[in-house]
């Protein structure tokens, strides 16, 4: 049997790598939010802040789409290769929720 060990100092770098990628773009994340702030404070203060309008029902057909279209592709591949077993849930729990949020569209976009 032959089998590959690591070194330890690549062991570690490969562990903390996304440590890294995790804070750097919380930090970013941050950042982003706090000048935004910011930037919303002074338009209502200058007086020229207009709010923006959230599209309840476009946001819910663009993510149904999206999770319908990625659902149905993970639970084909996870059928073919594992057939009918636990793991069909990581497709069939994108796909239900996809499925869900087109519904909810029909019926927002009704009433």
């Amino acid at each position: 049997m032959n089998q590959i060990t690591a070194v330890p100092a690549a062991q570690i770098i490969v562990s903390v790598i996304p440590i890294v990628g995790i804070v750097i773009g919380g930090t970013v994340i941050f950042f982003y939010l706090l000048w935004r702030h910011m930037q919303i404070k002074l338009l209502i203060k200058s007086g020229s802040y207009k709010p923006v309008r959230f599209n309840v029902g476009l946001f819910a057909l663009l993510t149904g789409i999206l999770l319908t279209g990625v659902g149905l592709v993970l639970t084909v591949l996870i059928w073919i290769i594992e057939g009918f077993s636990y793991p069909l849930l990581g497709g069939l729990v994108p796909f239900i929720i996809g499925i869900c949020l087109v519904v909810f569209y029909k019926v927002y976009k009704h009433s």
